[in-house]
């Protein structure tokens, strides 16, 4: 019997169930998971379901643990009791859980590829910045392809898809919260492989390429769909140059024209023309990875002018135009490189070393360290992730 614990005014405290012990939460984005025991006296009938419940009123209810809330508010912090429920009412309110606070989701995404074979891929694979672990999947792109370049918003990524079998023009876009296949989101202006992207919260960049006359910077507004509209030049031809910045600015590191380039060019996000030149890198590359926190962008990896994989990184001050500082070392060189990252920590994936991920804090320096693996071997992937510096 339930002890006279139980029951809310006007039910039957006798016959209703012990409280639920030993509640836990954990935090998601907007959401958290509540987890608890199941009392052991259920009272005068069966369990029927339970109740979770923040500590502002905000719940939900399910038949056994944990219990999903969601329509919470990141960045606030909640605690969570649960009620067990019987033919009779509820229980008592279990002691609360400890403390949480919802927050924006940090994925990084990896799509398509070169394998170690040289075949392309379509696979999207999907990490946790946050976290260390192997990459897991995400779903597929519409067709197998290399060389590509992405970006997006906190809600949703795009990737130009690069070489399928062809160099394509194809634009495609995935909800990054929900695992799942890619969609047709439109056009770049020229069909182009070997493309550097980057975004804010609202707008996406896609820059330099194989084809045309390699300066092409073009434009899309992420949450819409339809073609790329033209943006721009960059200040030179560029081929595999690698692309990050802030809420304001881009920053496009590198690139390749009849040899490796130490070039970092520089574009105000909003608004449209031609980059300027914001400084150099300390050694001509290209196929580099970059990532960025609001205030700072690494860029790492990359082939140079002797045709060697490198394994340095170099950082610059996003609002100051100026050459790259020595930040460190990847744990392996490597070109074809992507990164991906929160305004917090930068993740580097794959390139001609494999399956290798490393990350890095960006507002430290030194050297990288494992983060995991992808599932297989891959290169030269399109990139994006929900909270780089970009995002305000």
């Amino acid at each position: 019997m339930a002890k006279g614990k139980g029951g809310f005014i006007g039910q039957d405290g006798l016959n209703a169930p012990d409280s639920p012990t030993g509640v836990s939460a954990t935090a998601g984005d907007a959401q958290a998971d509540v987890s608890f025991t199941a009392p052991t006296d259920v009272g005068g009938s069966a369990i029927t379901g339970y109740r979770a419940q923040s500590n502002d009123g905000i719940g939900a209810s399910g038949s056994s643990s944990p219990i999903t809330v969601t329509g919470l508010t990141n960045g606030t912090s909640y605690t969570f009791n649960v009620w067990a429920i019987n033919a009779f009412g509820y229980s008592a309110p279990s002691d609360a859980s400890g403390s949480v606070s919802p927050a924006q989701l940090q994925r990084g995404l990896f799509a398509g590829g070169t394998n170690s074979s040289g075949t392309s891929q379509n696979v999207i694979e999907q990490i946790q910045i946050a976290t260390t672990a192997n990459a897991t999947d995400f779903g597929d792109l519409s067709a197998t392809c290399a060389n590509g370049s992405g970006s997006g918003s906190d809600t949703r990524s795009v990737f130009s898809l690069g070489y399928a079998g062809s160099v394509v023009d194809t634009i495609e876009y995935v909800a990054i919260a929900t695992a799942g296949n890619s969609t047709d989101f439109g056009n770049l202006s020229l069909a182009r492989d070997n493309t550097a992207g980057l975004s804010s919260a609202t707008r996406a960049i896609f820059a330099g390429g194989q084809e045309g006359n390699g300066k092409t910077i073009d434009y899309i507004t992420i949450s819409s769909t339809g073609n790329a509209t033209d943006f721009g030049d960059l200040t030179a031809g560029g081929v595999d140059p690698s692309g990050a910045g802030s809420t304001t600015k881009g920053l496009f590191f590198g690139s390749y024209t009849d040899s490796p380039e130490n070039r970092i060019d520089v574009i105000t996000i909003a608004s449209t023309g031609n980059a300027t030149q914001f400084g150099s890198l300390n050694t001509s590359s290209y196929q580099t990875g970059a990532v960025s926190s609001n205030t700072r962008a690494v860029v790492g990896g990359g082939v140079n002018s002797s045709g060697n994989e490198i394994n340095e990184m170099g950082y610059v001050t996003i609002a100051s135009a100026g050459n790259t500082t020595d930040f460190g070392d990847l744990t392996t060189a490597r070109g074809f490189t992507r990164g991906v990252s929160s305004k917090v920590r930068g993740v580097f994936g794959g390139g001609f070393s494999g399956n290798v991920i490393d990350y890095i804090t960006i507002a430290s320096t030194g050297n990288a360290t494992d983060f995991g693996d992808h599932t297989a071997a891959i290169k030269a992937q399109a990139n994006a992730s929900s909270a780089h510096g970009g995002i305000s």
